[in-house]
């Protein structure tokens, strides 16, 4: 139960970390899980990549398919749309974090 919390919780924090890198660059799902993993995030590959799915049908994420080693890896570039949210997000989570510091 506590666990479904955090993970709830965690999960808009979870998708600004995507985007912020997935405009830098394009991210893969393992490569996102090894970030995430390094920031504390416990996740499994079965609940990245339905996110990233869901973002990608918002119309937060593009998707390129490219054929890495002969297999056909996926990744993710934000959109306009993502980029214009990632600025939002970061302009609310600045001020979230400057009231409960």
């Amino acid at each position: 139960m506590e666990e479904q919390i955090y993970r709830k919780l965690f999960l808009g924090f979870i998708q600004i970390h995507i985007l912020h890198h997935a405009q830098a660059e394009p991210i893969y799902g393992i490569w996102m899980l090894e970030e995430l993993k390094e920031h504390g995030y416990k996740l499994s590959a079965g609940t990245l990549y339905p996110i990233l799915k869901t973002m990608e049908a918002s119309g937060l994420l593009q998707r390129e398919d490219r054929n890495v080693g002969g297999k056909i890896r996926k990744y993710y570039r934000t959109t306009p749309k993502g980029d214009v949210v990632l600025k939002e997000a970061r302009a609310k989570a600045y001020e979230l974090f400057q009231e409960i510091r």
